[in-house]
Protein backbone atom coordinates (compact mmCIF):
# COMPACT_ATOMS: atom_id res chain seq x y z
CA UNK A 1 0.00 0.00 0.00
CA UNK A 2 1.94 3.04 -1.31
CA UNK A 3 -0.53 6.13 -1.40
CA UNK A 4 -0.60 8.35 -4.67
CA UNK A 5 -0.43 11.61 -2.73
CA UNK A 6 2.31 11.37 -0.51
CA UNK A 7 6.08 11.92 -0.91
CA UNK A 8 8.60 9.60 0.41
CA UNK A 9 12.45 9.38 1.89
CA UNK A 10 15.07 6.65 0.89
CA UNK A 11 14.27 5.66 4.80
CA UNK A 12 10.80 4.70 4.51
CA UNK A 13 9.52 8.53 5.62
CA UNK A 14 6.50 9.62 3.85
CA UNK A 15 5.53 13.56 3.87
CA UNK A 16 2.09 14.73 3.26
CA UNK A 17 1.78 18.47 2.65
CA UNK A 18 -1.35 20.33 4.42
CA UNK A 19 -0.92 24.06 3.52
CA UNK A 20 2.29 25.54 5.11
CA UNK A 21 2.71 22.15 7.21
CA UNK A 22 4.24 19.01 6.18
CA UNK A 23 2.83 15.77 8.13
CA UNK A 24 5.37 13.05 8.52
CA UNK A 25 4.71 9.59 9.18
CA UNK A 26 6.59 5.88 8.30
CA UNK A 27 5.29 3.91 5.78
CA UNK A 28 3.25 0.71 5.60
CA UNK A 29 6.69 -1.14 4.62
CA UNK A 30 8.59 0.21 7.55
CA UNK A 31 6.02 -0.81 10.55
CA UNK A 32 5.72 -4.14 8.92
CA UNK A 33 9.31 -4.48 8.86
CA UNK A 34 9.65 -3.41 12.30
CA UNK A 35 6.93 -5.77 13.64
CA UNK A 36 4.92 -4.26 16.41
CA UNK A 37 5.62 -0.94 17.67
CA UNK A 38 5.69 -0.65 21.34
CA UNK A 39 7.42 2.82 21.78
CA UNK A 40 8.24 5.89 20.23
CA UNK A 41 10.66 8.55 21.02
CA UNK A 42 10.07 12.29 19.11
CA UNK A 43 11.59 15.75 19.26
CA UNK A 44 10.23 18.44 21.12
CA UNK A 45 7.97 21.58 19.83
CA UNK A 46 9.78 24.28 18.24
CA UNK A 47 12.93 22.08 17.37
CA UNK A 48 14.57 22.72 14.78
CA UNK A 49 15.44 19.72 11.73
CA UNK A 50 18.04 19.26 9.11
CA UNK A 51 16.58 16.88 6.24
CA UNK A 52 18.22 13.36 6.94
CA UNK A 53 19.14 13.44 10.34
CA UNK A 54 17.74 11.33 12.97
CA UNK A 55 15.22 13.14 14.98
CA UNK A 56 13.83 10.12 16.94
CA UNK A 57 13.47 6.43 17.88
CA UNK A 58 10.57 3.70 17.52
CA UNK A 59 11.11 0.39 19.06
CA UNK A 60 9.39 -2.44 18.14
CA UNK A 61 9.44 -6.45 20.04
CA UNK A 62 11.95 -7.00 16.74
CA UNK A 63 14.53 -3.74 17.54
CA UNK A 64 14.72 -0.26 17.51
CA UNK A 65 15.05 2.43 14.04
CA UNK A 66 15.97 5.85 13.77
CA UNK A 67 13.32 7.99 12.30
CA UNK A 68 14.95 10.62 10.03
CA UNK A 69 13.57 13.69 9.16
CA UNK A 70 12.51 13.58 5.19
CA UNK A 71 12.43 17.72 5.05
CA UNK A 72 14.30 20.59 7.12
CA UNK A 73 12.60 22.80 9.24
CA UNK A 74 10.95 23.66 12.18
CA UNK A 75 8.36 21.53 14.33
CA UNK A 76 4.88 22.29 14.96
CA UNK A 77 3.07 19.22 16.75
CA UNK A 78 3.98 15.85 17.82
CA UNK A 79 1.60 13.03 17.76
CA UNK A 80 1.13 12.73 21.57
CA UNK A 81 -1.49 10.44 21.20
CA UNK A 82 1.74 7.56 20.24
CA UNK A 83 2.64 7.82 23.47
CA UNK A 84 -0.29 5.80 25.32
CA UNK A 85 -1.01 3.66 21.85
CA UNK A 86 1.95 3.49 19.63
CA UNK A 87 0.90 0.71 18.20
CA UNK A 88 -1.65 2.60 15.86
CA UNK A 89 1.52 3.47 13.48
CA UNK A 90 1.12 -0.12 12.86
CA UNK A 91 -2.36 -0.34 12.52
CA UNK A 92 -2.44 3.42 10.51
CA UNK A 93 0.74 4.62 9.80
CA UNK A 94 -1.14 6.79 6.93
CA UNK A 95 -3.67 8.18 8.88
CA UNK A 96 -3.86 8.17 13.01
CA UNK A 97 -0.35 6.87 13.02
CA UNK A 98 1.81 10.18 11.75
CA UNK A 99 4.63 11.32 13.87
CA UNK A 100 4.92 15.15 13.93
CA UNK A 101 4.00 18.28 11.56
CA UNK A 102 7.24 20.49 10.25
CA UNK A 103 6.64 23.84 9.05
CA UNK A 104 9.24 23.26 6.20
CA UNK A 105 12.54 25.61 6.00
CA UNK A 106 12.16 25.50 2.04
CA UNK A 107 9.66 26.66 -0.52
CA UNK A 108 10.29 23.54 -2.57
CA UNK A 109 9.46 21.03 0.48
CA UNK A 110 9.05 17.71 -1.85
CA UNK A 111 12.95 17.79 -3.83
CA UNK A 112 14.53 15.01 -2.77
CA UNK A 113 11.61 12.92 -1.95
CA UNK A 114 10.44 10.07 -4.21
CA UNK A 115 7.16 9.64 -5.82
CA UNK A 116 5.06 6.93 -4.95
CA UNK A 117 5.95 5.28 -8.21
CA UNK A 118 9.75 5.84 -7.33
CA UNK A 119 9.10 4.40 -3.58
CA UNK A 120 7.73 1.55 -5.04
CA UNK A 121 10.82 0.67 -7.56
CA UNK A 122 12.86 1.15 -4.14
CA UNK A 123 10.61 -1.55 -1.81
CA UNK A 124 10.41 -3.81 -4.33
CA UNK A 125 14.10 -4.06 -5.19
Amino acid sequence: MIPEDLHYSEEHEWVRIEGDVAVVGITDFAQDQLGDIVYVDLPAVGEALDAGTTVGELESTKSVSDVFSPISGEVVAVNESLEGAPEVINSDPYGEGWLLKIRPAEDDVTAGLLDAAGYGKLVSS
